[in-house]
């Protein structure tokens, strides 16, 4: 599986992350199969926002809501890694639920993009789309 996004929606994380800085930001990804169409930036509540994510839980609440109310699914999260780490680090191994959700990390003014499975993070193929 190839992921597919457009230009403005890395932009948009880039931008969030920088402006964050030196805190994590975070969100979520919204689309539908391999296709991220929106990314919804989110709160991030961890008490400890320099070293870690937390995801307001309202915030992804009503983004599953407006999922099952025919708005994009929720294909996974996204946040940044200030230390510029571009890969998911042990402490997102240990929130990762193992459910085939896609993770964006944002590091160094790039973002990568991993699966999130039983075994594991996978990192996974994107292509950006002018738009």
């Amino acid at each position: 599986m190839t992921l597919e996004l457009s230009s403005r929606l890395v932009e948009a994380m880039v931008s969030q992350a920088t402006s964050a800085h030196p805190r994590e930001c975070c969100g979520v990804l919204l689309g539908e199969g391999d296709r991220i169409t929106e990314v919804r930036p989110a709160t991030n509540v961890h008490p400890e926002p320099e070293r870690h994510f937390e995801i307001d839980p309202q915030q992804l609440v009503d983004a599953h809501r407006n999922a099952r109310s025919g708005g994009p699914a929720v294909l996974g999260y996204y946040h940044s890694h200030p230390n510029g780490r571009d890969g998911p680090s042990a402490e997102d191994a240990a929130m990762a639920a193992g459910d085939g959700a896609v993770w964006a990390i944002i590091a160094s003014d790039r973002v990568t993009f991993w699966r999130a499975g039983d075994g594991g993070f996978t990192a996974l193929p994107y292509v950006v789309r002018e738009r």
